[in-house]
């Protein structure tokens, strides 16, 4: 039973993290390091690759940002990736999407531990630092989760829908069990507010969070859950530590990649596992989504370049963190912009959604040609700022769980329709499958139930 829920978490010894092992290689015994002091913690959040990369892909496989042709799909060696694209009601096999995501929860729960054991350092600044660190790691990775593998949040049912396992300890022999996804999302609320009080304004470290990538999770995670009071009082918090943008019209087009990585709009990096099938230079961008973008809107050419394989198809360039082979999933002050824009518009407070969201596009269009939005009416300018989001985020991992909380409203259901040749695939609006299932071995291994259908 201990090795079935040591895979199924993905509890993997300290041994294996490469930023720790200059300071292992050092003990005479590696079956007797126990990471105790502050030092220890801070290297296991180090563990860039544990902690920042290899987020699921799930949801991005699933959205419709992009397209494959069939001869393109059925080359593709990933069969899981494959359904995925399709929405097959199938089992999956790929334990990975769901194991990444728990290495961060280990770590994060390893250097809660530590803690608990030093309490005598907890006035200490970096005793602080590195407490908030852990917590917001947790609380990314836990939504993360639940944004793939949970239906929409909706307060009258989420009580009684599934949520995820949610490992509080380092522990390995306890049985996992999935909690209510009301559960659920309170734990990473709980997580991002521990983190936000005990961050500091500014981090040194490249990778880790700061005050305002707490906040601005917190504002990702209360949008998701539809209380855009919340959602907009945290993205507005964000932005009154940290709102700066980068301008569209300082980055070259003709480059390969033009969006410098760690730039000045990133909170918070985070990256998805190899793409596969969405691979920058393999699919292709929404033909309609691509349309919408305006002559003089700078991310129609900095975002996308016209393909040599498919006349007339565009692919995507525009990642964040200046990469091919996986995607940016992290959190931005574009976002924040974004959410700020949404609940503002939601809650009553128009003249601040236009304030956010001439201020975002200012920095996207051609220097002066952009004119200020002046749209009053909420409904229309809800509308807008939805569209927009969707234009905005492209390739970002947000869509999927847009997608999710959006079809819960009947003026924005989509239903999404995948063409392979003849064969036509669809996803209605709130279907079950936008939980997508567990990984088989998840199943076998640990008991949970699998997702309704």
């Amino acid at each position: 039973m201990l090795k079935k829920q040591f895979l199924l978490i993905a509890l993997f010894p300290v041994m294996g993290m490469t930023s720790c092992e200059k300071f292992l290689d050092e003990k005479p015994d590696i079956k007797l390091v126990v990471p105790k002091s502050l030092d220890d913690a801070d290297l296991l959040l180090n563990d860039y690759s544990t902690m920042n990369d290899n987020y699921p892909l799930y949801g991005e496989l699933g959205n419709d940002d992009y397209f494959l042709t069939k001869e393109l799909w059925e080359a593709a060696s990933d069969i899981d990736q494959r359904n995925a694209y399709v929405w097959a009601d199938v089992p999956y096999e790929d334990v990975s999407q769901w194991r990444n995501p728990y290495k961060a929860v280990y770590n994060a729960n390893q250097v809660l531990e530590i803690l608990s054991k030093n309490t005598a350092y907890n006035k200490d600044k970096r005793f602080q630092r590195i407490s908030g660190e852990a917590h917001f790691f947790r609380a990314f990775a836990f939504q993360f989760l639940i944004e793939i593998y949970c239906v929409a949040y909706q307060a009258g049912t989420a009580a009684d829908e599934y949520g995820i396992p949610l490992r509080l300890d380092p522990a390995i022999d306890e049985p996992s069990s999935r909690a209510s996804l009301k559960d659920s999302y309170d734990q990473v609320i709980q997580d991002y507010k521990t983190a936000a009080t005990s961050l500091p304004d500014q981090n040194e470290f490249v990778g880790r969070p700061f005050r305002a990538s707490a906040y601005a999770g917190l504002s990702r995670a209360y949008l998701a859950m539809g209380d855009y009071a919340q959602a907009y009082a945290y993205a507005d918090s964000c932005m009154r530590l940290y709102s700066d943008l980068l301008d569209f019209n300082t980055l070259d087009p003709a480059n390969s990649l033009p969006i410098p990585r760690f730039n000045r709009e990133v909170l918070f990096p985070a990256v998805s596992k190899y793409t596969g099938i969405m691979n920058a230079e393999y699919c292709f961008v929404d033909t309609v989504l691509y349309r919408t973008y305006a002559a003089d809107d700078r991310r129609k050419t900095v975002l996308f370049e016209a393909s040599n394989e498919l006349e007339g198809a565009f692919h995507f360039k525009g990642n964040f963190d200046n990469a091919t082979g996986n995607l940016f999933v992290g959190l931005t002050t574009s976002e924040v912009f974004l959410n700020k824009a949404e609940s503002a518009v939601r809650i009553g407070k128009v003249s601040e959604a236009l304030s956010a969201m001439n201020q975002l596009l200012k920095t996207r269009w051609k220097t002066g040609s952009f004119s200020d939005w002046t749209e009053t009416d909420p409904e229309r300018l809800l509308m807008m700022i939805v569209a927009e989001r969707r234009k905005e985020l492209v390739f970002r991992g947000r869509r999927w769980a847009d997608l999710k909380r959006l079809n819960l409203e009947p003026r924005f259901q989509k239903k999404l329709v995948r063409k392979l040749g003849d064969k036509e695939h669809q996803l209605e609006p709130n279907s079950p499958k936008y939980a997508y299932r567990l990984s088989e071995i998840v199943i076998n291994l640990s008991g949970i139930p699998q997702n309704k259908r």
